[in-house]
């Protein structure tokens, strides 16, 4: 479980990295230099006096750091899921597995619990540190030390109810990702008006290029966050329902292919 959690951190801190790299590249290379010359190009129509509408191209809404900033926590976020949903879907091809080979009609003692557990400790060490197989060994060890069929009843329901709760809180830094996003969102809005009222001297001479480009950024930044956070708690719900699913069906696994199978003393 240890080595487990150290290279989930491991992995969280690449893929940050990672995010951080590939998206300022791309707005470097890509981005900003055709915001900038269309915003240019904009400005220059104006001092004009020409009649015209502004073209709102994906680039110009996208060109500000707060926005980049919003990209690189999208992508860092669904990789962190990405990762834990990759997780979920190895637990959840165990419930297709025959983990334990009790035959239907077959009585299992307490003095029997240790053959059982055999095929279990069998099993590759990542995959018996899978809810499924850990919930069973336990069973199975509670079993033999209690001879206690409710005693085993107890051990899977709180198995599975700490395993819903771990699941839970390990998604803490993606809520946060999700809050941060439009959060940075309404700090670009806070600048963007900042600035525009610090050109109303400009606007009022006559010229509301720089006035427009501020409001720009201040409602852009907030549009892009809230697409995105829109973006993430969906993949957030489905990953949510997916380990709901996980725990539950582990819970009846265990109930069906081991529980009803045992008799006390």
């Amino acid at each position: 479980m240890k080595h487990r959690m150290s290279s989930e951190f491991i992995y969280q801190l690449f893929a940050l990295l990672i995010a951080v790299i590939v998206v300022h590249a791309v707005y470097v290379g890509a981005v900003r230099p055709s915001a900038d010359a269309q915003i240019r190009q904009q400005m220059e129509l104006q001092a004009t006096g020409a009649d015209y509408v502004p073209d709102r191209s994906l680039a110009v809404v996208i060109r500000d750091f707060e926005q980049e900033a919003c990209f690189i926590l999208l992508i860092w976020a669904l990789a962190i899921m990405g990762y834990k949903g990759r997780r979920t879907m190895a637990e959840q091809r165990l419930l297709d597995r025959r983990l334990l080979d009790i035959p239907e009609g077959t009585s299992v003692l307490p003095q029997d619990a240790r053959e059982y557990s055999r095929s279990l400790e069998a099993l590759p060490d990542d995959e018996q540190d899978f809810l499924l197989p850990r919930t069973l060994l336990s069973s199975l060890q509670r079993f033999a030390t209690t001879g206690s069929i409710q005693a085993v009843s107890d051990t899977i329901k709180e198995s599975c109810e700490i395993e819903s709760d771990r699941l839970d809180s390990e998604l803490s830094m993606v809520r946060y990702i999700a809050w941060a996003i439009p959060s940075i969102g309404f700090i670009g809005t806070v600048r963007g008006i900042g600035d525009a009222l610090g050109q109303a001297y400009k606007a009022v001479e006559g010229d509301i290029s720089g006035v427009t480009v501020s409001l720009g950024v201040a409602f852009n930044s907030t549009f892009v966050a809230l697409v995105l956070s829109i973006v993430i708690m969906f993949c957030l719900h489905q990953l949510q329902l997916s380990q709901e699913r996980l725990v539950l069906d582990a819970q009846r696994y265990a109930d069906k292919r081991l529980l009803r199978f045992l008799v006390a003393h």
